[in-house]
């Protein structure tokens, strides 16, 4: 816990977080430069590169830090591509999608330096026409090695799986023209992991697909490594990534998200109410997790809270809740050292990553602000909300 809200402490010993209006997210720049000097000591270490998955982190304003750390960006789209290319110049752009549109593929192109395909479909659809431009072209692949222990809706290796191609579709429908295409394969099968399971997850690459590996020039790993965590298995990481690197003669890269903002965002809410029902009493915040940190409700997990506990250790309980309707929106239950007031002030930690970059105006909540914290003491505004955002949404 003292690690998740380290880089706050300051700022909330100067009161000054009470003048925050709520509820608004504090991405933590200190935290972020930290994070970063850690994966940069990765690519020194192995000749890696690592790219910021920007579907879990798209706070642009933090680019020009990050882009000192890391080789550049990866995109599951359009939109990400153009922000990688606009907001982090001169980097490397990487896009896999799930599936490509004709419409929009060209304007794709103009952005992206690696496109990897989703299956041989649509590698033999695009892959030509992009290699024609100058793109580097991948496909991913499937190991069908599933070291998921807990969240079963982030497991790509999964049976019936949209993502990947597996080692029998690819006998079935890969040709030598669509072959002599590709630079490079992509693997994506972790989240919040350690580096273990990429061991276990190259091993079964290696066996499936390592007679294609010698073809390739790059090697794509993917995402999920937890490397910023601080009971991560760096070494064990690097092992791997030389290994790859010498047998097979192949580029790395990794493509993580939450290790680039982990631990690096809080978001501050206040006490709106308490009620009690059979016996459970329930504080009402003015933050959503249905809004405003939607993975509570889709991993699902409980957040960590400052000063607060998840089990049973400290006497009083509360459960956390949002105001909208939906009967579901709740973050959790916890204990405190002492009864919650209306108007008492919460931070939740660790809500850079899917938090930002998938919040919502459900009910018509308001979007949070978002400070940049400075230091570790200074809370800069970089943007504020209204109801323009909520309205211009859904009509002209």
């Amino acid at each position: 816990m003292d690690e998740i809200f380290a880089g706050i402490s300051s700022f909330l010993e100067s009161g000054k977080v009470s003048e925050l209006k709520t509820p608004c997210y504090l991405i933590d720049e200190k935290k972020l430069d930290s994070n970063g000097k850690i994966l940069a000591s990765v690519i020194s270490h192995t000749d890696c590169r690592i790219l910021l998955a920007q579907k879990a982190f798209s706070n642009y304003d933090f680019y020009p830090l990050l882009e000192n750390y890391i080789s550049g960006t990866e995109a599951s789209g359009l939109f990400e591509a153009r922000l990688g290319k606009e907001e982090m110049p001169g980097k490397e752009v990487h896009v896999f999608c799930a599936a490509y549109r004709d419409d929009e593929f060209d304007e794709l192109l103009t952005y992206a330096d690696h496109i990897v395909f989703n299956s041989i479909n649509q590698l033999a659809r695009y892959g030509k026409y992009a290699k024609q431009k100058g793109k580097s072209i991948g496909l991913r692949i499937n190991p069908e090695c599933s070291t998921q222990q807990e969240h079963a809706i982030y497991d790509p290796c999964a049976k019936g799986s949209r993502l990947g191609v597996t080692r029998s579709v690819w006998d079935k429908e890969m040709t030598d023209d669509i072959f002599e295409l590709l630079d490079g394969l992509h693997f994506h099968t972790l989240c919040e992991q350690d580096s273990d399971d990429l061991e276990t997850t190259f091993k079964a690459v290696e066996e499936k697909f390592g007679d294609v590996l010698q073809w390739m020039k790059w090697l794509n790993m993917g995402g999920g490594h937890h490397i910023t965590k601080s009971d991560y298995d760096v070494e064990r990481l690097e092992k791997i990534l030389i290994h790859a690197k010498k047998k097979w003669g192949v580029q790395v890269y990794l493509e993580p998200g939450e290790a680039v903002a982990l631990n690096a965002g809080y978001l501050v809410t206040r006490v709106l109410d308490i009620v009690e029902n059979n016996g459970v009493k329930i504080a009402i915040l003015d933050s959503s997790a249905a809004c405003h940190m939607p993975d509570v409700i889709e991993m699902p997990y409980t957040p960590p809270l400052l000063g607060a506990d998840k089990g049973d250790s400290k006497p009083y309980r509360y459960r956390l809740g949002g105001p909208t309707c939906l009967s579901g929106d709740v973050i959790g239950d916890y204990t405190f050292d002492r009864e919650l007031k209306t108007g008492d002030v919460l931070v939740f930690g660790d809500m850079a990553i899917y938090t930002t970059c998938k919040n919502n105006t459900f009910n018509g909540m308001p979007l949070p602000d978002i400070y940049r914290l400075k230091d570790g003491t200074v809370a800069e505004r970089l943007t504020g909300f209204g109801y323009g955002d909520f309205k211009h949404r859904l009509g002209s």
